[in-house]
């Protein structure tokens, strides 16, 4: 099993070091995950990543290698070193399910352990969400433009190639149909989709020898490539030689909205009114939605999708929020919070749930600062345990994030599915530890209020 100790910051080991040598390093503390406020324009988030947060944490522990890294480079001293050799984390993990919608403030992770455990965390765990959430919160509004018709994942050529993975995951968390990555499909079980390049055309004599080859060997039901050429042309040859059970035609290129529907008149004319149409071409969110009325059937997604959509990190945090006062372990949590005007952090360890009305609409995301608040009895608890004293208990099935992810959105207010620039689809409110009412203090991206 690969370790992930060295998946961290020098920073860190600094402060582990100092911390062990003041005394501090076991005091109880509780850290959380969260972001101040929503990429600018977006109405929600999506918490995603959780799965390969659990698998990374099991694996955090310092091995042979790892240490003598360490030591060769001079990063901590050997009393540091002999603590690290016996690391494995203890304590509690709470968080929001994957799939689940998230609002500025929302406390993502809450991790309760030892000042030494938890600091080490921070990285590893940023890492993870900052890039899944990003991956899935626009796949959520590319699945909500798409109104019902499946989106492909197909951005592995336009990032990293283990981000490839990680982010066709995301994507599928967030209601994508399929994958093109192998990789992703192996390790998670997501489907994967694949038809032809422009390469595959221009290795042939002819468009027609092309189709030809790919019907032969893929049959009937294969997707064909139109717009190498002559696009009518190609839809004509494609009918004639896989017959009208053609599986679907892919459009790349040019006004799509426009050759969409001519395609689909000559389908429906040549009696292939069975066969779909499948668009790509750097679609985003926008242009999915203006494809709306089109006569469409799929959307392949690539740069746009694994690049978050102009937001490829989310601004998550990882910040201390409460500890004892003392040493002793079992002593009274104080609270604290950094209180720059411009990072405000509010202190405490947060509960959280989603207030709904009788009509199961959401109304607010409501955060017990010291305490649970008060469910009126429309409301959802939020966080669920993930770890218990070093022990995942989280893990579950893909499927039920993909679940989760759809009630969410489903009871989000209709502002949520605005596609323009706008407030969080619903305030966050604070209760408990002399707060009461909605403070909204991660609210938007270009305000900040205290």
């Amino acid at each position: 099993m690969t370790s992930t100790a060295l998946l961290t910051d020098h920073y860190e080991l600094t402060m582990l070091q100092a911390s062990l040598r003041s005394g501090t390093a076991h005091r109880r503390a509780v850290f959380e995950l969260f972001g101040r406020r929503l990429p600018d324009g977006r109405r929600y988030g999506v918490t995603a990543g959780t799965g390969r947060m659990l698998d990374a944490v099991e694996r955090f522990h310092f091995d042979d290698s790892s240490l003598a890294a360490l030591s060769d480079h001079d990063v901590v001293d050997q009393a540091t070193l002999d603590w690290l050799a016996g690391y494995q984390f203890s304590g509690d993990i709470w968080g929001y399910g994957e799939g689940e919608v998230y609002l500025p403030g929302s406390p993502l992770l809450v991790v309760e352990s030892t000042f030494a455990e938890g600091v080490l965390l921070e990285t590893l765990l940023l890492s993870i969400y900052n890039h899944d959430s990003a991956i899935a919160s626009a796949a959520s509004r590319m699945t909500l433009a798409a109104e019902g018709r499946p989106c492909i994942e197909m951005g592995s050529r336009r990032t990293h190639e283990q981000a490839a993975v990680a982010a066709a995951r995301a994507a599928y968390v967030a209601g994508f149909a399929s994958t093109s990555n192998l990789a992703a499909g192996h390790a998670y079980g997501i489907p994967t989709a694949g038809t032809a390049a422009h390469s595959f055309t221009l290795l042939h004599d002819t468009e027609r020898d092309a189709f030809q080859a790919q019907v032969d060997s893929l049959g009937a039901g294969t997707t064909l490539l139109v717009d190498t050429y002559d696009v009518a042309e190609a839809v004509r040859a494609g009918i004639e030689i896989a017959g009208t059970s053609l599986g679907a035609v892919r459009l790349d290129s040019g006004d799509l909205s426009d050759l969409a529907r001519r395609v689909r008149t000559q389908l429906d004319d040549l009696g292939a009114t069975a066969t779909k149409i499948v668009v790509t071409s750097d679609l985003d969110e926008l242009a999915i939605a203006g494809l709306s009325g089109a006569p469409v059937d799929g959307y392949g997604v690539g740069t746009a999708l694994v690049t978050g959509s102009g937001h490829p990190t989310c601004g998550f945090v990882y910040k201390l929020v409460a500890r004892t006062a003392g040493d002793d372990p079992d002593g009274p949590l104080v609270s604290v919070a950094k209180k720059s005007s411009d990072k405000i952090s509010i202190g405490g360890r947060k509960w959280a749930l989603r207030r709904r009305g009788a009509d199961g609409i959401a109304q607010a995301e409501v955060l017990g600062i010291g305490a649970p608040p008060v469910d009126d009895g429309d409301d959802r608890e939020l966080l669920v345990r993930l770890v218990e004293q070093g022990r995942t208990v989280g893990h579950e099935p893909l499927s039920a994030a993909r679940d989760r992810h759809q009630r969410s959105v489903a009871e989000l207010p209709i502002e949520a599915r605005h596609l323009s620039r706008g407030e969080p689809a619903i305030p966050t409110d604070y209760v408990g530890d002399g707060r009461a009412g909605s403070t909204r203090p991660f609210a938007r991206a270009e305000e900040v209020r205290p």
